[in-house]
């Protein structure tokens, strides 16, 4: 097989799902996100590590808000397994297996109410000063 056609395969970089979960969160209230939380999912789920969940203020918002996160942990060399919901900008979910990001528009977010869903769960601490 020559050189020029083998296929490296990219390293993904260890990233610990908390400081994952931190920096997309850090990148959310940069751009003003409206309440935002991290629940801490380990002891309840087998799903993810973490939730962040976070409200924009209108269709814009809720688009930057979901860029912010992806364009942060891109920096760390991670992608969203999945993406959902960036067309219709209501309700905006960026899965990276670990770490679950939901960005809401206020109605959804209220109508779904995920925190109460998910009451069980931890708020992480380094979460309570943001926003």
């Amino acid at each position: 097989m020559r050189a020029s056609s083998r296929r490296q395969a990219k390293a993904v970089p260890a990233v610990d799902s908390k400081e994952k979960a931190l920096c997309a969160m850090a990148a959310l209230v940069d751009k003003r996100a409206v309440e935002p939380m991290l629940l801490d999912m380990r002891e309840i789920t087998l799903i993810t590590d973490y939730f962040l969940i976070c409200s924009g203020t209108s269709n814009v918002h809720i688009r930057a808000l979901g860029q912010a996160a992806v364009e942060t942990l891109e920096e760390m060399g991670l992608r969203p397994h999945g993406v959902e919901g960036r067309e219709q900008a209501r309700w905006v979910l960026l899965d990276y297996g670990d770490l679950i990001v939901h960005v809401f528009a206020q109605e959804e977010r209220e109508f779904y109410a995920l925190e109460r869903l998910w009451g069980d769960a931890p708020r992480v601490a380094e979460a309570a000063g943001a926003g």
